[in-house]
Parts: C-alpha cells; sequence; structure tokens
C-alpha cells in the first residue's frame, strides 16, 4: 500500500484549490505526479461557501466541501497500487476558514 505523505495532499489540495475557484458544484480530477508515481484524485463534491465584506470588496470564501463521490488512485510507473488516501485529512486543506 503506498502512503500518501502530508506534503502530496497539500499539492492536490492547492491543485483541487484552483478547480473550485468561484464554484459551488465541482466534478472532476486533478493529478499531481512525484517522479514516477502519480496520484489522481477524481470527485464530484458540494463546495458550501460564505461572503465576507472587505474593503477591498466582497470575497466568498470555502467554508466546507462535502463529497459526494471520490476515488483516489495511485500508479508507480505503470501500475497501479492501492493507496491510503483519505478525504478526511485532505477537507480542510480546502477550505478558507
Amino acid at each position: 500500500m503506498y502512503h500518501l505523505s502530508i506534503k502530496l495532499y497539500e499539492e492536490l489540495a492547492t491543485a483541487l484549490r484552483q478547480e473550485l475557484a468561484g464554484k459551488s458544484y465541482y466534478s472532476g480530477s486533478v493529478r499531481v505526479i512525484e517522479g514516477d508515481v502519480e496520484t489522481s484524485f477524481t470527485a464530484s463534491l458540494i463546495i458550501y461557501r460564505t461572503k465576507e465584506q472587505m474593503p477591498e470588496g466582497a470575497l466568498s470564501l470555502i467554508t466546507d466541501v462535502v463529497p459526494v463521490w471520490w476515488e483516489c488512485h495511485t500508479t508507480i510507473g505503470s501500475e497501479e497500487i492501492l493507496n491510503d488516501c483519505d478525504f478526511a485529512l485532505l477537507r480542510p486543506m480546502l477550505r478558507d476558514m
């Protein structure tokens, strides 16, 4: 089994946050490649937001991300192996608050 490091979760979260920009629903995939290891995260997500009024304008901040469905795959070389991906570790990295 392949262990996903916190660094890898952070990289997945960064890629995913770019995809979530301004959306209230997301369905798609992101992937992170480190050497010969590729990790792809595919999901359908509901994005909850709140509006914050700032001097420079209103911001739409992510307060929660709820998965409808998700899966995470890791491939090393051309072989897919099981991983220990846990959405509970990724979820707080997606929030603005």
